[in-house]
């Protein structure tokens, strides 16, 4: 046997050795993605996530295995666009970072004739409940045949933080967010993203709150800001009726600016 054939038999061997000793992973998501955007054939999402762990910071004590995000024409071996980093950022540990539960994964439609994938991602529980939320949203390039990137963000748990795409109205298709503030009074960053003709995601609106942290409105914050957020960007004006959170408003009214119900 000549010395290249013995290399190419030890790599192979080193391959297999590797492969076995590999966490097991199970898909625990998969949706074509051809159809709905009128893609070529092949192209799907697909979730892969691995063994999980005990972790007392988890609510039933048992931490979910990480999980690998990828969209893929070759089931999984290659992945395009990259989304390992969509938990990612310049502090925290590392385990903050890697997304261990799928929220939900989507495909919503904008406009008649779009579509995007949405896909909202969460990390492992700190000591205080507290969570890293990701979200995304991929468009297909027809021109390149791949998807690719059109929003991303990530944000906390713990102090009603929150990041939505809007389903229906004068926003269809929207993706507004609510960031608390680092000084008093305590409120959040409103952020509106519409999308642009060139199809990626670019903020329209930014303001502070009327809304303040621990004010004892029920309402979800972008629920709370939603007649601000309309009337900010022309879509809305007072005299006409108040825009209501999907699940109704008994008694809709505004106290400094603020739904409340």
């Amino acid at each position: 046997m000549t010395i290249a054939r013995k290399g190419r038999r030890l790599l192979l061997l080193c391959a297999v050795l590797l492969a076995a000793s590999a966490p097991a992973q199970t898909i625990v998501s998969r949706i074509d993605l051809s159809a709905p955007f009128a893609a070529r054939a092949g192209w799907r999402f697909l979730a892969f996530q691995g063994p999980g762990r005990a972790d007392d910071f988890e609510p039933d004590g048992q931490a979910p295995g990480a999980i690998r995000l990828c969209i893929s024409r070759d089931g999984g071996r290659s992945c395009h666009p990259d989304l390992s980093h969509l938990l990612a950022a310049d502090f925290g540990g590392a385990s903050d970072a890697v997304p261990h539960y799928l929220n939900w994964v989507r495909i919503v439609r904008p406009r008649p004739g779009q579509a995007l994938l949405l896909i909202q991602v969460g990390g492992l529980h700190s000591g205080d409940g507290d969570q890293r939320v990701g979200t995304a949203a991929l468009a297909y390039d027809r021109a390149h045949d791949t998807f690719v990137s059109a929003y991303e963000m990530w944000t906390g748990h713990n102090n009603n933080q929150e990041i939505r795409y809007i389903m229906s109205g004068p926003l269809r298709g929207a993706i507004v967010s609510a960031e608390e503030t680092e000084d008093a009074p305590f409120g959040f960053w409103i952020i509106v993203n519409r999308r642009s003709p060139a199809g990626h995601y670019r903020q329209v609106l930014r303001y502070r709150s009327a809304t303040h942290y621990g004010d004892g409105n029920p309402l979800a914050v972008i629920d709370s800001e939603m007649p601000n957020i309309q009337q900010r960007l022309g879509l809305w004006r007072p005299g006409r009726p108040l825009p209501l959170p999907p699940r109704g408003c008994r008694r809709p009214r505004l106290i400094d600016h603020e739904l409340w119900c």
